[in-house]
């Protein structure tokens, strides 16, 4: 019993004092270090921290290896009953979705549409294996593909396999080939940065692409994308090429060959897409009534092939149709690594971007789930399909949103989905990729474009941005519009330079605050954004909304002296200026004493000080020898007006040399207009970044550090035995 009123006593002693903090003392520095002093050791020897890195015991291996692979720890806990039917419901409704965009996309990034199919075979397989999240659904995606043709019609244009003697045919198995070579090579490097980021832990590479700039620069590829199709859709052949203002060229060379229009093509297009586009409505709004996804783009496919396989469309209209795919895997062949030269910005912009997309979807679903995927296995994952894939002639793969909706929304519930669909691809390469060989290129057309209504809708981003955030509707503009002007490539990378720019500005232009206390509390705010709000008499309160570094530094120290309403440089001068001038008159003194003669020199000191007079008068020499500490006592009305300063630390981060000086120099130069610097709310790194950038000194102490504004000034007027009462609003606030 004894034991639970001793508990009972302490919680309420406890009670109490968080009820009235003021009671406590107000410590600095200096005194929370000798009550809990930080602790300075830097841990074990560099060396044996690596040999404990690299120490490899049974368990430690087991642990790397399920985290490398992760289907060997989440296979064996698979819940068979709960999951597998799921699982391959929506393995095959995205099967039947891959198939047609792996059609669509592959003739989209420049190379037969077979190539499509591999892509939507062996990237999906490999993902399986190593990826983390279970929602993802990998394959072949517009924007990805549009990006592949530009770096493959750049290395293998149409002119380049004009058949000698006739510069009007051209040699499409060669020129495919060629393109085929330079978009296995892409994959290749892709694949190669992806791993090695993955394996320098740069997982947080994504982090520099924020959701305006994604999304501004899809809306902006979607145009891109678009553009490609519409020759399909034409039935006219023109060359996009990968330079600034190439989306331009290619409109304006699109509009000149509008009159050589495949009228076939263009009737057959535009009822793909009308149809495409009605079903995808029905599938959107009455998905809760019809309980399944209408498999548009594969019944479509199916439907136009029959019929141009029964009407013959290529000979009666000279529509464009697909052409010979070939069944089969095909043995695994060297990348050509020569091209690299060509592609290494390409390669790690789509590096990059691909993360960028897979990672914010796999963090999308694995909040809404409630389980957990590690960015850097991610990277390496989608790194290895891109590797792997390149032997077998696969070009850049990404998620898609819509795929990823299908798998979820049909009870997907692991990586197992993605193995049926990818089985279900498999079949089609080996036994029924010939049945599509009449199908019309401009129904491909038709399925990419009215995939890319989903990106196109995310105009709608812009009055939401204007509302929200101004900033990042700039981001989101200023990257539409890079990458419609530039190429992709380029304008990813102005994109990123852009944003970063915004970043620096921001922390450039922090908001500056005078801050005063909220009456009978310990809360301190700006005294202009709140009311009843009081600055405390004779201390002046700053505060930045932004870390402090060498950036921002001298206009900290400058936004500083503007909002304490002095003229600190005319004043240090003033104080000068009134020392020699007491110097002077000390001296007169001196010598008028002496020779007897005490009129003129207390007419004089008059006009400074009475009491200075009167000391003169009575010949008292310790009031008569003014120092540099009692000068400013004789400046009138051009003394500070306060007499302590808080500079608020909390939302610095870290300080650099730059600011440890420019801090040091404000403090210098306040404390020569007798106004005591106090700094609070460093954190414990900025407390030794000031240490080692040596910021203690004789005249600048760590008793000058407190963990609080309160603290700092209950430290302040106890200092001055002063009991400082502020009345407001009724309210009286007692600060001793």
């Amino acid at each position: 019993m004894e034991d639970l009123s001793l508990v009972s006593m302490g919680e309420s002693c406890l009670e109490d004092d968080f009820k009235s903090p003021r009671r406590r003392t107000p410590l600095s520095e200096v005194q929370l270090e000798e009550i809990a002093p930080r602790c300075n050791a830097t841990g074990p020897p560099l060396l044996s921290r690596i040999k404990k890195k690299i120490r490899c015991s049974g368990s430690t291996a087991r642990s790397q290896l399920v985290k490398f692979i992760p289907i060997l720890g989440w296979l064996p806990h698979y819940r068979v009953k709960e999951w597998l039917v799921g699982d391959i419901i929506s393995g095959i409704s995205v099967g039947t979705v891959q198939l047609p965009q792996g059609l669509a996309w592959g003739l989209l990034a420049g190379v037969p549409p077979v190539f499509g199919l591999y892509s939507s075979f062996y990237p999906v397989f490999i993902y399986s294996l190593f990826g983390t999240s279970k929602h993802l659904s990998i394959g072949t995606f517009a924007v990805m593909s549009v990006m592949v043709a530009t770096v493959t019609e750049s290395l293998a244009p149409n002119e380049n396999f004009l058949l000698p003697g006739n510069d009007s045919v051209i040699d499409i198995v060669a020129r495919d080939q060629a393109r085929v070579e330079a978009a296995s090579a892409l994959s290749l490097l892709i694949g190669i940065f992806q791993i090695a980021l993955g394996l320098m832990r740069f997982g947080f590479v994504s982090m520099y692409l924020s959701d305006p700039l994604i999304r501004g620069y899809t809306t902006a590829a979607a145009f891109h994308v678009t553009m490609s199709q519409l020759k399909s859709i034409l039935g006219v052949e023109i060359s996009q090429k990968s330079q600034p203002l190439s989306l331009i060229q290619a409109f304006v060379t699109l509009c000149a060959k509008t009159p050589q229009t495949n009228i076939g093509s263009l009737v057959t297009g535009i009822i793909a897409m009308i149809v495409l586009f009605t079903v995808k409505l029905l599938n959107e709004n009455y998905h809760s009534k019809i309980r399944f996804i209408i498999p548009i783009e594969l019944i479509t496919l199916i439907v136009a092939t029959g019929i141009s396989y029964g009407v013959n469309l290529n000979e009666k209209f000279g529509m464009e149709v697909v052409g010979d795919i070939p069944v089969g895997i095909k043995a695994p062949v060297v990348p050509n690594i020569s091209l690299f030269r060509h592609m290494i910005g390409n390669a790690f912009a789509l590096a990059v971007v691909v993360y960028a997309f897979n990672i914010s979807l796999a963090k999308m679903f694995a909040i809404k789930y409630g389980y957990n995927v590690d960015s850097n296995q991610e990277l390496m994952a989608i790194g290895i399909c891109h590797t792997v894939g390149s032997f077998f002639q696969c070009f850049s793969v990404a998620t898609a949103m819509a795929r990823c909706l299908v798998l979820e929304s049909t009870g997907g519930n692991s990586q197992v989905s993605g193995f049926i669909s990818s089985l279900m691809i498999l079949v089609i390469i080996l036994k029924a990729g010939e049945l599509f060989e009449t199908l019309p290129k401009t129904i491909l057309g038709a399925i990419v474009i009215v995939n890319l209504k989903g990106i196109f809708m995310q105009f709608s981003d812009v009055p939401g941005l204007w509302r929200a955030n101004k900033t990042d509707l700039l981001v989101w503009i200023v990257t539409f519009l890079a990458t419609i002007l530039l190429n992709m490539d380029m304008g990813l990378a102005v994109s990123v330079a852009f944003s970063l720019a915004t970043v620096i500005a921001r922390t450039q232009l922090p908001h500056y605050s005078i801050l005063g206390q909220i009456s009978n509390t310990e809360i301190y705010r700006d005294v202009e954004l709140y009311g009843q709000v009081t600055e405390v008499p004779g201390v002046k309160i700053f505060q930045s909304s932004c870390t402090l570094y060498f950036a921002n530094a001298d206009l900290y120290a400058d936004a500083l002296k503007k909002m304490c309403g002095v003229d600190l440089d005319k004043l240090i001068k003033m104080k000068k200026k009134a020392i020699k001038k007491h110097r002077r008159i000390q001296e007169k003194a001196k010598k008028q004493r002496k020779s007897g003669a005490k009129g003129e020199i207390e007419n004089e000191l008059k006009a400074i000080s009475p009491e200075l007079a009167a000391a003169t008068r009575a010949e008292d020499k310790s009031l008569i020898n003014v120092s540099e500490e009692t000068a400013p006592d004789y400046w009138g009305p051009h003394k500070c007006p306060f007499h302590s300063l808080i500079l608020d630390l909390s939302t610095a981060s870290f300080l650099d040399t730059v600011s440890v000086k420019v801090l040091r120099n404000i403090i210098r130069d306040f404390q020569e207009i007798d106004v005591k610097v106090y700094l609070v709310g460093c954190h414990a790194s900025v407390v030794k970044q000031l240490e080692l950038g040596q910021f203690f000194n004789n005249t600048i102490a760590k008793d000058q550090l407190f963990s609080s504004i309160h603290d700092a000034i209950s430290y302040i007027f106890r200092n001055l035995d002063q009991s400082i009462t502020i009345v407001n609003g009724g309210d009286v606030v007692d600060l001793s």
